[in-house]
């Protein structure tokens, strides 16, 4: 019993229905179709399975053959002596122990110190628990008002005995308007106090910039918007960073410049001051407006596109239910033009359960999530999904409790003191920190969507170390904000639609212009270029790779190019490693001591060398996963 639970916990159904569903089907009946076959999730039509992949694709299992036994014997001694590296390292008698001693913290574990001196995680373990009030707070909130107002009478949709099913479709419809407008009447005003309560009088800076794009969107020279909106929201991000905020002290000295103030008196202080110390929970709203940023973009180009459309409705013309959209259709189908006001502009761009860290919703999908409730939204998988919240916060706190990786990079000890082993577990759980303290905001995030009644796409897919391919990891790393790039970015700018070499190279451009403004919007920071290049950088090897050895010349021979791919592989892992300490934890001078530190000696490269041997197992386990995935009729690009 408990394992046919823990089955259920870990489906890929429970994380997010959008991996068992492809993006074109209608999510009701694959929904249901998953519930009555688990293991043939995809719409069914004539008795068989709609499987993107064809039959001779799928390889027969290779789970119960002595080669994969091996490979799990050679992973179960790995991991424990993986996790022991970084805990040897970790303890008082170590001799760097005194140099980051001052960064750990009284732990709620007995005996242990916390390594708490990561800043971006630290800020949201210490109000994780006020968060949780809110996000309990926030669902019922909505539900005591949609009581109250009998939110029920004007969006339950009953039978008609009228005139058939134009009346029907007609009281489906208005249904869903009303819908939307009593979510919309409840999301207003509890946006304008959560940012209140967040940024303070800042919030009237956000609020400023949101209405600047809104009238860039409405009135300026519908050839020029597009670009406008570009340069705009990019100019947004260098002038947060450069003004920091644009401090209301500045502002108001501009127009009333304070006397300088001698020796022993200071400079006289103006009304921007008194602003400034009014900034609420978090005064520097710019830190987190990146998010923001991105819903203001997906706003404008989605009203751009929507104007291509007005003569006649997508949904007619499709014979579609707006009821039972794909996902696919509920972000290309262009809203209502009455959709497109300030109204639903200001509710979207800040609605609060996404504000502060995504995932990303796009402008179309978040009309049509609030005019019809999606259907992938049971009360059964919200409970897995916090279960699983749950499960992985734990096992961040029981990891900083052990291993101090973050602390030992901060402070850069004395390399020479740690073994080639020990320098490459601590870049190697060190990134494991980066995945974590990404993975628990968004999935916290959206868990708050999740019981709101909104259905964001998963950020992460799957484990860090399940990934092999420097493009599938990017598909399913920050999900949201990869789909986001391929909508507003990537596919405008003509991703690889060409054929052949000059295809791909197009291609590779296309991809450096996305990184670059990835590394731009994470953080304007030269080692945050370094990181976006070198991953454009690491693409090409697999691009050429793919161009020299295709799989279809290989048909015959699965296990040799399996083989192949394998060392490829290995080779992929290694740069996906280099160019993520890079740009989220060491830069390149950190890099340069680390990979010396590892490789500098007979024994170091020893390691290497069986370091090596023990990723191309691990990659060999994510091929055969990957293709029990293609048996059960699923297939992730990542």
């Amino acid at each position: 019993m408990w394992f046919h639970y823990l089955k259920q916990l870990y489906s890929l159904d429970t994380l997010d229905t959008r991996f068992i569903v492809p993006a074109t089907a209608p999510p009701k009946e694959a929904l249901e179709q998953a519930k009555l076959d688990p293991a043939n999730p995809l719409p069914v039509q004539n008795g068989q399975s709609k499987s993107r992949e064809s039959d001779n694709s799928v390889q027969p299992s290779r789970w119960n053959t002595p080669e994969f036994y091996f490979y799990l014997l050679v992973i179960g001694l790995c991991i424990p002596f993986m996790i022991k590296s970084v805990y040897d390292v970790s303890q008082e008698s170590h001799p760097n122990y005194p140099k980051f001693a001052h960064l750990l913290a009284d732990g709620w574990i007995p005996g242990r110190k916390v390594d708490d001196s990561d800043a971006q995680y630290n800020g949201f373990r210490q109000n994780i628990l006020y968060l949780a009030v809110v996000v309990l707070a926030h669902p019922l909130l909505r539900k005591t008002y949609d009581i109250f107002w009998r939110a029920d009478t004007y969006t339950q949709v009953r039978p008609s005995t009228g005139s058939g099913g134009l009346t029907m479709g007609l009281t489906a419809t208005a249904a869903a308007d009303a819908r939307l407008n009593q979510r919309l009447s409840f999301d207003v005003p509890f946006s304008v106090l959560f940012i209140a309560a967040l940024h303070g009088f800042s919030s009237l800076k956000v609020v400023g910039v949101l209405y600047i794009n809104y009238n860039i969107a409405k009135k300026v020279p519908r050839p020029y918007m597009p670009a406008v909106t570009w340069v705009f929201n990019v100019g947004i991000l260098f002038m947060n960073e450069l003004y920091r905020g644009y401090s209301y002290a500045s502002i108001v000295s501009v127009f009333l410049p304070s006397s300088p103030g001698s020796e022993k008196t200071a400079p006289s202080s103006n009304i921007g001051h008194t602003l400034d110390n009014f900034g609420g929970l978090i005064p520097r709203w710019e830190v987190l407006f990146n998010f923001t940023v991105l819903r203001l973009i997906s706003f404008n180009l989605d009203y751009y596109w929507s104007l291509n459309s007005r003569a006649g409705s997508p949904l007619e013309k499709k014979q579609l239910d707006p009821s039972n959209l794909s996902e696919r259709d509920r972000v290309s189908i262009p809203a209502k033009s009455s959709d497109f006001c300030f109204r639903n502009f200001f509710a979207y761009a800040l609605y609060s359960p996404l504000y502060l860290a995504g995932p990303i919703v796009t402008f179309n999908d978040y009309m049509s999530q609030l005019r019809y409730r999606p259907h992938s939204i049971t009360k059964k998988r919200t409970i897995l999904y916090a279960v699983r919240f749950v499960i992985v916060l734990l096992t961040m706190e029981i990891m900083i409790h052990y291993l101090y990786m973050v602390a030992i990079f901060h402070e850069r000890p004395d390399w020479s003191l740690y073994t080639p082993a020990q320098l490459s577990m601590l870049g190697f759980f060190n990134l494991k920190h980066i995945w974590l303290k990404l993975l628990i905001p968004w999935r916290f995030f959206r868990l708050w969507a999740l019981l709101d009644g909104i259905d964001p796409p998963e950020n992460m897919v799957r484990c860090m170390s399940d990934n092999y391919s420097v493009m599938q990891f990017w598909r399913g790393w920050h999900r949201s904000f990869n789909k986001w790039s391929l909508r507003y970015l990537y596919i405008p700018l003509g991703g690889s639609a060409l054929p052949g070499i000059w295809g791909k190279a197009r291609a590779v451009l296309s991809y450096l212009t996305v990184f670059t403004f990835i590394a731009i919007w994470h953080d304007i920071q030269l080692r945050l270029l370094m990181w976006g290049w070198l991953v454009t950088l690491f693409v090409l090897p697999e691009i050429i790779a793919s161009m020299l050895f295709p799989a279809r010349k290989w048909k015959h021979w699965p296990n040799a190019y399996r083989m192949l791919c394998g060392v490829g592989a290995v080779g992929e892992v290694l740069m996906l490693m280099v160019a993520n300490l890079v740009g989220f934890a060491l830069g390149l001078d950190g890099l340069d001591g680390l990979i010396k530190g590892i490789i500098g000696s007979y024994s170091g490269w020893a390691f290497f060398i069986g370091a090596c041997g023990a990723l191309f197992t691990g990659v060999q386990f994510m091929f055969e996963w990957r293709e029990a995935e293609k048996r059960r009729g699923i297939r992730m690009k990542c």
